[in-house]
Order: C-alpha cells, then structure tokens, then sequence
C-alpha cells in the first residue's frame, strides 16, 4: 500500500491546468504546421499560418493560447493500492483548478447552477472522471475544454442494424451541422458502444490520446484515417472558409454494447485541443 498525500495531487492539478492551457502537445503543434504546407487554399493556408504564430506567442509570452481557458475537465487513474491521506482527493482536486485558474489568471467560465448561471469565480467545480487501475501509482491529466467546440458535439442512439457507415455518416453529419462554429481545424473524438453516458465519455476520453497515436485495432485504426479523410473533403476548412483542412486528426474509443443498440457520440475539439499529464 501506497500513501499519497491529496496536497501533492492539488498541487499537481493546479500546474497541470496552466501548462495546458498556455502549451499545446508538440505533436498537435506539428499537425498544424504540415497542414499548412500541404494546404492548396491560399486564404485557409494564411489562417493556418496565423494560428501558427498564435501559439508561438503565446508560448514566448506565457498566455493561454485561447481566450476561452475552458471547463476543466481531470481524469484520474488510480492504483488499487493507493491510499490517500491528508483530505479528501475531490476536495484536493478542485483546489488545484482553484489555485490554477486564479494564480494562473486564466478565465473562469464555470456557473454554479445551469440555470441561476451565477459564475463560481474560480472555474470549479471540475468534472472528474475516475478509473481504479493496477498498480499504487496515479495518473492525472487535465483537459480545459472550451464551449465553442463542445457545443458542436453529439451523440445517437443508432441501431444495431447500423454499420460502420451509418457510423461515418452520423460524424459527417456532425461535422457538417457545425461548420465553423467550434473554430476548425478540429480534433474529433467517437466514442462507440457502451450505453448513452459511456460513449460519450468515450468520446471526450478519445480527445486526450496523443494524435500521433492510432487505434490499436488495425479496424478502427483504417476507420480513423478514412474519417479524416472524408471530413477533410467537406471543404469546410480553417475557421470555415474553405479548403482541405477542416480536421486534424481523429480518435476512436470503443467498448463492449448492448445487443439491442449502438451507441456513438463525436465530442468535438477546436485546434487548440488541449490536455497535459502527470504520474505520479
């Protein structure tokens, strides 16, 4: 049995929340870059450029990369042979997306009520995701999402008489139905199979694998690149003016379903998909 103290996994949230929120993944950084060069649209190239050069600044100046900081949205895997002292891992949990937003001065866009929508000032409460792993180590990461993007997301129940095509379709519809709206080029994430809620974890799960990182299952691998690939044919492009960049990359996660249903969810990403990591 492990001891860790909640105070370090405060303050890992709260580093956590700054750094993704100013830095994002090198190999996402690299993606927008080759677009660019491969880009035939002028206009659509140029934006690419410009948001380039967005993320340089904001790493030489040491600001958010989006104005936008988003919800913060932390995933913990969690050894079973990890005991936590000190408080409650929750409690520890929101004090580090408190300490992070207000000591990293990023924006707090979290209401307390959905509806009374009085602003909590400090960007909790997080959502939090929780998975016990083996082991006695913990694995944090945490993935601000901005609204602009997750609004454009969706999920339907299809049926289990529906393929793998119905399944493109329903993200092309998807992608189609938000055209410029989350700030393309985007980051997609699909969840398929589960039940109503999982898949849609699912889907928000799949936006914080690398994007240099394919399925391992060769089937949803070639499914990833053949959706890529019809969603960059939609002409929707960068900020949606056109051209052949309109997604970055795409990432599926599966799970075991229900004979009677198929349930797919497509969690959308803008092209600051953020999220950072940490193991402790």
């Amino acid at each position: 049995m492990r001891e860790i103290s909640v105070k370090l996994i405060a303050q890992a949230v709260e580093e956590l929340c700054i750094k993704a929120n100013k830095i994002l993944p090198d190999d996402l950084t690299g993606i927008i870059n080759n677009c660019k060069n491969c880009e035939r649209n002028q206009l659509a190239k140029s934006i690419l450029s410009d948001l380039g050069e967005n993320l340089e600044a904001a790493k030489v100046l040491d600001i958010p990369i989006c104005q936008d900081t988003g919800m913060a949205v932390v995933f913990l895997e969690i050894g079973q042979d990890v005991h936590f002292v000190d408080g409650s891992l929750y409690d520890a949990v929101n004090e580090g997306v408190h300490n992070g937003y207000i000591n990293g001065f990023l924006r707090c866009s979290v209401v307390g009520d959905p509806l009374r929508r009085v602003n909590t000032k400090d960007n909790t409460p997080a959502v939090i995701h929780t998975s016990i792993v083996d082991g006695e180590g913990v694995k944090i990461t945490v993935a601000p999402k901005g609204f602009g993007s997750e609004n454009m997301s969706a999920l339907r129940m299809l049926t289990p008489a529906s393929g793998r095509e119905d399944i493109i379709n329903f993200v092309l519809d998807s992608v189609k139905a938000a055209g410029g709206n989350p700030c393309p080029p985007i980051v997609l994430g699909i969840g398929i199979g589960g039940d109503f809620e999982q898949c849609a974890y699912l889907a928000k799960k799949a936006l914080c694998r690398s994007v240099s990182v394919k399925n391992a299952d060769s089937f949803y691998a070639e499914m990833e690149a053949e959706i890529l690939e019809r969603v960059n044919k939609l002409d929707i492009g960068p900020q949606g003016f056109g051209g052949d960049t309109t997604a970055l990359s795409v990432a599926i996660e599966t799970a075991p379903t229900h004979i009677a249903g198929l349930p797919v969810a497509v969690n959308v990403g803008c092209h600051v998909t953020r999220h950072a990591s940490i193991e402790l």
